[in-house]
C-alpha cells in the first residue's frame, strides 16, 4: 500500500462516507497529501555529504470554498498530513531542522479546485550543521578543529574510565568531515569494533576507548534569519496549482 493509500484509508476513518461527498466538487485531501509530498522533493537540498535537509513547516494555501470543507475536518487532516510528511522524508532520507509545522489556512485570490504550498526551513531561518559527541550521558559540542579526549585534567573531554590514557584519541573536525586518530594509547582504539589508528569518522559512528562508548553525530542548529519569500519565490514550485492538470505539467 503506498503512502497516499495509507493517507485515504486514514481520512475514511476521520470523516463518515455521507460527509466525504462533499469534496467531489472541490480539493480532495490526497491531493493536499501530494502537494506536500512534491515541495518537500522540490525544495530539499543537499547541505552535508550525509545530510538532505527538507523544509519543516508548510502553509497550505485553499480557496474559499476548499478552506470551509476542509476545516470541518479539524485536527483530523493535519494529523494526517503530518504522518505522511514524516513518512515521505524517511523514506527519501531527508532531514528537518526542527518540529514539522502544517497550517491550512484560506486565499481569497484562489479559485475553487486550486492550492498553493508555501515552505520554509526552520521557521526562516537558515540551518547549519555542527559536530558533536555523545559520551558518558553528555552531548558536547566540537568547537574547535581539534579535540582531545582522554581520563586528564589536560584533555579537552575529560572522562572517567581508568582504562583509558590521558590523552587517549582526538577527533579532527572541518565543518563538513570527521576523522578519529589514536594518540599512541596503551589500550587502542576501535571505531565501530575494528581497531583503528586513524580512520574516516562518519556520522553516527562509535569510538570505543577504555569502556567508554564516544558516538560522533552531526546535528542542526538554526542560524541567521533570512528574510520572508517573496511571493515569486514562495509560488514558484506549486503555484496556483490545480491538481486536475497535474497529468498536462508532468
Amino acid at each position: 500500500m503506498g503512502l497516499l493509500d495509507s493517507f485515504e484509508k486514514g481520512l475514511e476513518r476521520a470523516v463518515n462516507s455521507a460527509f466525504a461527498k462533499t469534496f467531489r466538487s472541490g480539493i480532495q485531501p490526497v491531493e493536499i497529501a501530494s502537494a506536500l509530498r512534491s515541495e518537500l522533493d522540490k525544495k530539499a537540498a543537499v547541505v552535508s555529504r550525509d545530510r538532505i535537509l527538507a523544509p519543516n513547516t508548510f502553509t497550505v494555501l485553499l480557496s474559499p470554498a476548499d478552506d470551509e470543507r476542509m476545516s470541518a475536518l479539524g485536527a483530523a487532516l493535519t494529523q494526517e498530513l503530518d504522518t505522511l510528511v514524516h513518512k515521505h522524508a524517511k523514506a527519501q532520507g531527508y532531514s528537518f531542522a526542527g518540529p514539522v509545522s502544517i497550517t491550512v489556512r484560506r486565499d481569497d485570490q484562489l479559485a475553487t479546485g486550486t492550492l498553493r504550498v508555501e515552505s520554509s526551513t526552520a521557521e526562516g531561518g537558515r540551518v547549519s550543521w555542527r559536530g558533536v559527541v555523545d559520551v558518558e550521558g553528555r552531548r558536547i559540542p566540537l568547537t574547535a578543529s581539534r579535540t582531545v579526549i582522554g581520563r586528564g585534567s589536560d584533555a579537552d573531554i575529560t572522562i572517567a574510565d581508568a582504562g583509558t590514557s590521558r590523552k587517549h584519541v582526538e577527533i579532527l573536525w572541518d565543518g563538513e568531515r570527521a576523522m578519529v586518530r589514536d594518540l599512541g594509547s596503551t589500550n587502542g582504539t576501535m571505531l565501530d569494533g575494528r581497531k583503528i589508528t586513524e580512520a574516516a569518522l562518519p556520522p553516527d559512528s562509535t569510538v570505543r576507548i577504555g569502556r567508554t562508548d564516544i558516538v560522533f553525530r552531526v546535528v542542526a542548529q538554526a542560524a541567521a534569519v533570512r528574510p520572508p519569500a517573496s511571493v515569486d519565490d514562495s509560488t514558484r514550485a506549486y503555484g496556483a496549482f490545480d491538481p486536475r492538470e497535474r497529468g498536462q505539467r508532468s
